[in-house]
Parts: C-alpha cells; structure tokens; sequence
C-alpha cells in the first residue's frame, strides 16, 4: 500500500462514526468469504450510521475504488471479495425496525439475520418465507444481493418474490426508496418529480428508455432465462423491469426497482432498510415422502410428478451423498429409512393442517409414483 493511499484512509478513519481498518489482519480476514476465492481489499468499514456510508461513497469516488457491501459472508461465489473497501454492516445495521401484523409486512436492516427474524414473527404465526441452507446466520441483506432461495422454492419462490421496497444510498450519496410505482407515480419520477437528485431522475429515465424500445424487449425476453424458470439468482433482471402493467397489458404488476436490486450483489447501491412481505407460518403437520430410485433420471422425472402435489420442498440426495453418509459412523443413525443401495432419494415435504388429508395426500402422490414406475421404496 503506498503512502499516499495510506494517509487518505487516515484521515477516513478519522472522519467515520463507526469503525475502520485498514491493518493487515483485517484485511486478510476479509479476503474471503464461505466460497473458494480470495483477493485482499483496500480496508474494511464498519458503518454506524447513514453518514458513514455517504462517506465512504465520497470517498469511493474521490479516490476511483469500489465499495462492497457485505453481511454474513456466506456466499459461495466469491460475491463479497474484492479489491476495494469491505462495508459490513451486520454489526450496526441489525434492527427489526417495524411490523405490521394486519398487512403482512416488516421493515428491517440489511444485517438481521433470517432465522432470528422468523423467531421475532412467530408469535404473530408469520414468517420470512425466502430461506438458505445458511439460512441460521445468512442476513435479509445478503439475501437481497443474492435473491436467495432454497428447497422450499417450489412453494415460495426467491426472495425478489417478498421484496416490497428498499432505502438505499445511490452513488451521489443521496437516500431514496424505491417501491412499486403506478403509472401516474412513474411519469412523475421521469420527469424528475419526487426525486432526491439529478441521478435518481437519470436512473428511471435511462431504464424506461432501454426498456421502452421494443427491439431491446424482444432481445432481453430471448435471451434471458424463461419465465417458468423459478431458481434464477444472480444478475440484472431486466426481463422482471418488463413484466407489469407498464410493458404487458395483461399484467396487474406495478413497476418496482426492488426486483433489479434483488440479485445485483449490492452493485447498485447501498442498501440501509429493508420491506419484506410476510407469510403465514405452514400448516400443522408435515410429512416427508422419501422416495427411492435405482436411477438419478428417473427421480428427475418424479421431481415433476411430485409438483402436482403442491410440496412445500423437493430436494434430491444423490448417490454420492449417500455413499459418504454409510461410510460415516455419525450420519449411520440417519439412515434407518435407506432401503437397498439407492442411485437417488427424492425428498417431498407436503404440508396440511388435517393429518388425515396430509397422509392421504402423500400416499396418493406414492401410488401415481408407482404407476408411472417411478421408484421402488417410499417410506413416510
């Protein structure tokens, strides 16, 4: 790090509310994340407030580096390693600021952790649906940068599908919210009405203008993924911009930013509040049909049969999982229902509040398995 550099980040740190460092330690902590990748970044920033993060977009863009907004860390594509300053901001920004019960919504900051917010909302027999296989430590901001899903996906969908509106911080340092929008509240934005900035105003009209010209809507609708496509995470989701009333005339959407943002990777801005919509908490009982397959195809093609039976996950253990759980005196236990040597289990988690109709449902879904001869054991 050279001198010069040295004594500008000095001087942040004296100017910054929360904390900053730019020692050695630090910065090799930072260098990764949960995925396999690592590159060193200029400092780490741990914003208290508002202020610090407009000072550190100051200081970005003074000094040509990027910022990159971190949570947890458990990303598993390097999405939080980089070579400018790390802003983390689980250790401040990690209140449930608001929630409203009767409409079905909560405001929270970027760094609540989802489990943790599922246990604030289930007295209210509500919950934050989106989840991950991290989803104990993985926080509503990263969730957000990544579009998270998980195996209950085929219920729920990512979180771009519970994202009602953001409070961010754009690059000129100014806050805004983006929500959905009407037509009457857009033409507004466009013409710079209710806009914070000059690059609030510049950011819809840019967008409209890609979006609006109908050679740029046949390219996006061809080649981004099809719309029956639910697992989609990461990436700028125009074709999501073209899907409401403005661009469909069959579409009851509004025009919402939040489903750009949702799976940017904090690339856009900074995000410093979060309204998420709210579900209600799953039926009572629950079953796990565990089907059993000689062939990992054909437990593929049973993946589409058990879509008929509205599973709230499906989620698939393939031999090589298997293999390594019998050779594992600690994963032996759990293998009680394992009949044969199985190529496949198919994992369908149905739900129901009668545990009657649940348990005629999951013996429905085995008998049309068998006579499609899909299977050849399907415990309960």
């Amino acid at each position: 790090m050279s001198s010069s550099i040295e004594h500008k980040l000095q001087a942040l740190k004296k100017s910054f509310e929360g904390e900053f460092f730019f020692d050695k330690i630090h910065r090799i902590s930072y260098a990764t994340d949960a995925s396999a990748y690592r590159e060193v970044p200029l400092g780490v920033a741990f914003p208290r407030n508002e202020s610090d993060l407009k000072t550190l977009i100051s200081f970005a863009s003074e000094n040509n580096t990027c910022l990159i907004p971190r949570t947890a860390g458990t990303s598993l594509a390097g999405q939080v390693v980089g070579s400018g300053i790390v802003v983390d901001v689980s250790k401040y920004f990690n209140k449930i600021m608001e929630v409203n019960v009767e409409e079905g919504w909560a405001w929270v900051e970027p760094g609540v952790i989802r489990d943790e917010l599922n246990m604030h909302l289930k007295p209210y027999g509500l919950f934050f649906a989106p989840e991950t296989s991290t989803a104990n430590r993985a926080m509503i901001g990263g969730m957000v940068g990544n579009n998270s899903c998980g195996s209950n996906s085929v219920k729920y969908g990512s979180t771009r599908e519970h994202l009602l509106a953001l409070k961010v911080v754009l690059a000129d340092a100014n806050t805004c919210e983006f929500k959905e929008l009407n037509k009457n509240e857009l033409e507004e934005k466009l013409s710079g009405k209710n806009c914070v900035s000059e690059l609030e105003k510049s950011i819809y009209q840019k967008t409209f203008e890609l979006l609006n010209t109908s050679e740029n809507q046949v390219q996006i609708l061809e080649n981004y993924p099809h719309p029956e496509i639910p697992r989609r995470n990461t990436g700028y989701a125009l074709d999501m911009l073209l899907r409401n009333e403005l661009f469909e005339a069959s579409s009851s959407q509004k025009f919402n930013f939040c489903s750009l943002l949702a799976g940017s990777e904090g690339t856009l801005a900074l995000t410093t509040a979060i309204k998420v919509k709210l579900s209600p908490l799953p039926p009572t009982h629950q079953a796990l049909v565990c089907a059993h397959f000689a062939d990992l195809y054909e437990s593929l093609n049973a993946t589409q049969l058990s879509l008929k039976y509205h599973p709230y996950s499906v989620e698939l253990i393939d031999n090589y999982i298997l293999e390594c759980t019998e050779k594992s005196k600690e994963h032996q236990q759990n293998r009680f229902f394992v009949q044969g040597n199985p190529k496949a289990l198919l994992v369908i988690q149905l739900f129901d509040d009668s545990k009657e109709n649940l348990l005629k449902n999951a013996d429905k879904l085995i008998q049309e398995l068998k006579s499609k001869g899909y299977g050849y054991h399907y415990p309960v």
